[in-house]
């Protein structure tokens, strides 16, 4: 394993891919939300790093992963991701999505459930009572009143280098998916989580999403908005590994 990000490439789509940690633990697969990167957890890759192998991808656009001719619908990415674990031989692995991660992860579990042990939902998009983009968007604005400047400056270099055309492209992709309809096949252990005062994921959507899950726990961590992973990292690293152990 190293530090150095390495670029896999699947057909006509890449990722890129961090590996690091310790081969002694389970592996963790890391998801990024729209607009983000491998680059917006560092902290948190840190923090699990002491756990076992962690696994952070940048997805096709996104970082530092070429934009690709095309845009993926979520169920393709999730086949990108199985081929990408395939490729290296990695196993199962707890699979961690934050934000559009959580409908690439959910899709992963579905379609190949070989490759995940547990699944973790941190943040699940869209909520079905305001998937429309006048919605969202008003609640990613909600969202960063109050928000740590670190986690503005971060987001926004990383929504600059994913550019506009692109978010849009994957925006709709995002909206496109109803992660609702899949939400009963999930056959792993899964831990749904949120920050207690995410806006872009209120408390009664995101306790829907646990409840439609057959063996789901649900969990909010207090003091965290929508980004839950990028300030102080520890607590939701701590719910995780928790979950894995038990």
């Amino acid at each position: 394993m190293t530090d150095s990000p390495a670029e896999v490439r699947i057909g006509d789509h890449a990722l890129v891919v961090s590996d690091k940690g310790s081969a002694g633990g389970p592996a963790f697969l890391l998801v990024h939300g729209i607009g983000m990167g491998r680059d917006a957890y560092v902290e948190f890759i840190d923090a699990l790093s002491e756990r076992g192998r962690i696994l952070a991808l940048d997805l096709p656009g996104f970082g530092d992963a070429p934009k690709p001719p095309r845009s993926l619908t979520i169920p393709q990415l999730a086949d990108l991701v199985a081929a990408f674990l395939a490729e290296w031989r990695v196993g199962q692995v707890v699979a961690v999505g934050h934000s559009m991660g959580t409908q690439v992860v959910a899709e992963l579990a579905v379609r190949h459930p070989q490759s995940v042990s547990n699944l973790v939902l941190i943040g699940p998009t869209v909520n079905d009572r305001e998937r429309t983009a006048a919605w969202q968007v008003w609640r990613m604005v909600q969202d960063l009143f109050g928000e740590h400047p670190k986690v503005i400056i971060r987001g926004l270099w990383l929504y600059l280098k994913t550019g506009p055309t692109w978010f849009i492209a994957k925006f709709r992709t995002m909206m496109a998916h109803r992660i609702e309809d899949i939400l009963p096949r999930i056959a792993v252990p899964t831990l749904v989580m949120r920050g207690r005062d995410d806006r872009v994921c209120p408390a009664e959507w995101v306790q829907r999403v646990a409840a439609a899950i057959p063996d789901a726990q649900y969990e909010e961590v207090a003091g965290k908005g929508h980004e839950a992973m990028i300030r102080s990292a520890e607590p939701v690293a701590e719910l995780i590994v928790g979950f894995v152990r038990a």
